[in-house]
């Protein structure tokens, strides 16, 4: 038996206040020499009068009987108005139920939230076979400083550096080889993203890559003329994602989660240009050094030399 690890009587203790009480004590002197009040004394006198072998011991906490189970037809009622995205106390007042059965029901069924009615569009995964037959670009906007912020001080009060502006990492990833390429720019205009574009058609054409496509998002500065002539003069198609769907360019979009977490907010950084000098040779790390597990665990600079047979 488990005794409660604040109990004042055990079963021994128990069995020698009824005896006390039954060789002539007092309910209340009993009590006090037991330390307990006259009403558990009363309560353990009771149960010893009872007979029983058990009758010293604690009673179980399960309840005596369990609540009737919802039956299995309206259950399927339940589950039906659910597909009909009602919500639970909706589908509890049209049954006549509590809302808190209706609540475990659907949470029994996997759809406690209406969200989880939505078909999810299947995860398609591909690859290209060779490298430059198509790369992705994309942007990621970081807070400029001058002191350090609260991720590193723990005050949100300290430490702020008011009107700093922004910078703005742009990053190109090659879809074969996952080899990249970044630059830390003034802004997200069409100027500086097109300028970003050709000079990484250029370093990417250095190491034996020739672009056929690039892949982008629907941002204005991807949809400006200038871009669009860049990518004619390099002989480039442009490749456009799906509106809203952030994932058809995730080859990108987890770029930029990795460089975050291993170079924005890896150390603490006494303002945003040493932040934005390291991301250089942490690029150059992340094509030469670092194991990538979409790959084998083999670096971008392995896989592009494997890819274009420049293996020794």
């Amino acid at each position: 038996m488990n005794m409660h690890k604040n109990a004042r009587l055990t079963p021994v203790g128990r069995a020698l206040l009824a005896g006390r009480v039954e060789r002539g004590w007092t309910v209340k002197a009993a009590a006090g020499a037991a330390g307990v009040s006259r009403r558990t004394a009363q309560k353990w006198l009771g149960r010893h009068r009872l007979g029983g072998e058990r009758r010293h011991h604690d009673r179980s906490s399960a309840p005596g009987r369990c609540p009737r189970r919802t039956p299995a037809e309206q259950v399927a009622r339940i589950e039906a108005l659910r597909r009909e995205h009602l919500t639970g106390p909706v589908i509890a007042t049209r049954l006549g139920m509590a809302r808190s059965t209706v609540g475990v029901i659907l949470r029994r069924l996997g759809l406690g939230k209406l969200k989880a009615l939505e078909p999810r569009a299947p995860v398609v995964r591909y690859e290209r076979s060779a490298p430059g037959e198509m790369i992705h670009l994309d942007i990621k906007k970081l807070g400029r400083f001058a002191v350090e912020g609260h991720r590193i001080t723990g005050d949100r009060q300290a430490g702020r550096s008011r009107k700093a502006g922004w910078d703005f990492l742009h990053v190109c990833v090659d879809d074969a080889s996952r080899l990249a390429y970044t630059e830390i720019l003034p802004s997200e205009g069409q100027h500086d993203t097109t300028a970003f574009l050709e000079r990484a058609l250029a370093w990417l054409g250095r190491h034996g890559v020739n672009v056929e496509r690039v892949m982008t998002d629907n941002g204005s500065a991807y949809r400006s003329k200038l871009f669009a002539a860049a990518l004619r003069q390099a002989g480039a198609r442009h490749v456009r994602t799906r509106p809203y769907t952030p994932r058809t360019n995730g080859k990108a979009e987890r770029f930029i989660q990795t460089s975050l977490r291993e170079w924005a907010y890896a150390r603490p950084y006494a303002s945003s240009d040493q932040r934005a000098a390291a991301i250089g040779p942490w690029t150059d790390n992340y094509n030469t050094a670092r194991p990538h597990a979409g790959i084998n665990g083999l670096t971008p600079w392995q896989r592009v030399n494997n890819l274009l047979g420049n293996d020794s």
